[in-house]
């Protein structure tokens, strides 16, 4: 590894535990509140970190599986002490994550493929979608990666407005047309232009409305036939991006964006305004498909590829 990579590569570490730190300084404040007093880890004690584990957003079915291992911890061992919690918590934690059989993201690269690799971008509006396919645009061209960008949602002009001005500061080619065109031309349209200019990915956005499932599903099944008439397999990524800071709205969207589409990787934004970035534990455990990103930051540069690990150690970075 070169001198540089070694200094992006902490830039980055650093970024994240700066990102983290609300909803670290969050959960051990709430974790000291729950042990004050006690030496063992006992019922009571656990009831307190069941409830920590909810507050912090981490989602009850993962705070159960964290709870329950905990639990067999303390049957296995007879005494565990307080001051042993945050350590058997970060233990069990990256044991949960690392046993949900996703693997981490090979940081902004992406599969050899003869034709564009494309990536049609799914969301509520206000989640940070455009502009997460603007940083994802910038990443993707600094890596050597021609990158073409189709603006489908065409029901906000703003949306459409944003992405363009993402296009110009990623130096990035966009295809659009005018608001209140169908998207599925729009998605045809740049993925012909990307196939005829060689390009290697296409970002697609699509609009954000979740009022009604049904129409969202064959919206997204619309744009999804229209490009595969000109590449056949495409999309070969559907990527949800959610708001880290809606908490349990985004398990929500998560939800509702899998029931009506094939989602097949997710991108979590905003985590450095909040304390509820435990959201991601949960949602990585419970949805079984990959965190590739997360947001931390405004910076074109606080996109970063989710590890899991990395993630755990920035969590408990408080407690070191």
């Amino acid at each position: 590894m070169s001198w540089f990579k070694k200094i992006l590569g902490k830039e980055s570490k650093e970024k994240l535990d700066e990102g983290l730190e609300k909803t670290s300084t969050s959960f051990f404040d709430k974790i000291s509140r729950a042990v004050v007093g006690k030496s063992k880890v006992d019922d009571e004690v656990l009831d307190d970190l069941e409830e920590v584990l909810i507050s912090s957003d981490v989602g009850v079915e993962t705070t159960l599986k964290v709870i329950k291992r905990i639990e067999e911890r303390v049957a296995r061992d007879k005494y565990v002490s307080t001051s042993e919690l945050d350590n058997i918590l970060r233990e069990e934690i990256a044991g949960l994550l690392s046993e949900n059989n996703v693997e981490d993201t090979n940081g902004f690269a992406i599969p050899k493929k003869n034709v564009p690799y494309v990536i049609m971008v799914v969301g509520v509006n206000g989640v940070g979608k455009t502009t997460t396919i603007g940083k994802l645009a910038s990443q993707f061209k600094s890596q050597g990666l021609k990158v073409v960008l189709g603006a489908a949602d065409t029901f906000r002009a703003a949306a459409v407005d944003q992405l363009v001005i993402w296009a110009e500061r990623a130096d990035v080619p966009i295809v659009k047309q005018a608001m209140g065109s169908d998207p599925a031309s729009v998605a045809y349209d740049t993925i012909q232009s990307a196939v005829a200019q060689n390009a290697d990915v296409v970002l697609i956005d699509t609009a954000g409305r979740l009022h009604n499932k049904v129409n969202l599903m064959n919206e997204l099944s619309k744009i999804k036939r229209v490009m595969q008439k000109v590449i056949p397999d495409a999309p070969h990524e559907v990527m949800l991006v959610l708001d880290g800071s809606t908490g349990q709205n985004a398990f929500e969207q998560a939800k509702q964006f899998t029931q009506a589409t094939e989602v097949s990787s997710l991108a979590v934004t905003k985590l450095d305004g909040t304390a509820k970035g435990g959201v991601v534990i949960g949602i990585s455990d419970q949805f079984k498909i990959p965190v590739k990103y997360i947001g931390v930051g405004e910076g074109i540069n606080d996109l970063q590829a989710f590890s899991k690990m990395e993630f755990v150690d920035s969590f408990f970075k408080r407690n070191k």
